[in-house]
């Protein structure tokens, strides 16, 4: 194998996941020329074509699929074998790569890393945000922090907290149009959905004793986005009631930007999970990261019995 064979796995991989070339050229600090020329390199060395370059965007040939395949569980094996001896020698440092919903990225999780890099200043952060669930594979992600399990049973999931949604409105939007008494009441109120990847997240849980209730905002009434921050925003402003975690609802409850509607029927739902890939070694910073987490969410949770007494 040619000493540099490596870095062309590498950057072939990287070019396969972004489906640009340059693009995964500029990750790996390669400009446009001497990536398309250690591609070519890849190539003549295999003697297979692994790109079809007919399009804007490069499409894998099937010689390419099978080869991605290869490079990827080879690359796998070398990565957990650099983790493992780091994990040894117990070094915390390197590249976290992290993906987390775009509302509880930027209002809680990133004071939270403030805290963790000052405590750890050798780990750089790569933060994803996003209200769609992430590839872990394909998008690189080490930790992705999300509310509810993964479906995929090839994950690892780790609960750190419980959980429950609220819905909730500015006190502007509530002096206009008053507020909900019952879950019956929410038929005559506006609404701010979340679409996420699955689709828009308009269907409401509601439970009070025994007795349960379901209310399914109609879509074509709502104000409706795919970022939480904006959700967030328009609902500060007073467009509407929004459906919010605690999490993500808490700081603004407290500084009394919004107001809690139907806080006797808030139903309880899955919690808060990190998510991770299965394999046998974590990275030093990964288990940091994950300890760290586990210690935050727990005192945030005796703190949010302020805001909701029953969030716990």
């Amino acid at each position: 194998m040619a000493t540099d064979r490596l870095g062309d796995m590498r950057l072939f991989a990287e070019a396969a996941s972004a489906g640009s070339l340059s693009a995964a050229g500029r990750k790996l600090g390669l400009s446009p020329a001497a990536a398309s020329a250690r591609l070519a390199r890849l190539e003549a060395a295999l003697l297979a074509k692994l790109f079809d370059r007919t399009s804007r965007q490069l499409q894998l040939t099937d010689e390419g699929h099978t080869y991605l395949a290869h490079c990827t569980a080879a690359l796998k094996i070398i990565d957990d074998a650099q983790a493992e001896l780091q994990a040894g020698q117990g070094v915390v440092r390197g590249k976290l790569r992290i993906s987390a919903s775009t509302d509880f990225g930027r209002h809680l999780l990133d004071r939270w890393l403030d805290a963790f890099i000052d405590a750890h200043p050798e780990v750089r952060v790569s933060l994803t945000l996003t209200d769609s669930l992430s590839n872990l594979h394909q998008d690189k992600v080490d930790l992705a922090i999300r509310f509810g399990e993964p479906e995929n049973s090839a994950l690892v999931a780790r609960r750190l907290a419980p959980n429950c949604r609220v819905l909730c409105a500015s006190p502007e939007y509530v002096e206009r149009h008053g507020a909900p008494s019952t879950p019956e009441d929410l038929e005559h109120h506006r609404f701010i959905v979340l679409v996420t990847g699955s689709g828009p997240l308009n269907e409401f849980h509601f439970a009070k004793g025994e007795q349960t209730w379901q209310y399914t905002v109609p879509m074509a009434d709502a104000w409706e986005s795919n970022d939480g921050g904006l959700v967030r925003t328009w609902t500060l402003a007073g467009r509407g009631i929004a459906r919010k975690t605690i999490w993500d609802a808490a700081e603004d409850v407290r500084a009394g930007r919004l107001r809690i509607l139907l806080p006797e029927y808030v139903a309880r739902e899955p919690g808060v999970y990190a998510i991770r890939h299965n394999t046998r070694y974590m990275a030093p910073r990964v288990r940091a990261l994950l300890d760290f987490l586990i210690e935050q969410f727990a005192r945030e949770a005796v703190a949010l019995r302020d805001v909701l007494p029953h969030a716990e």
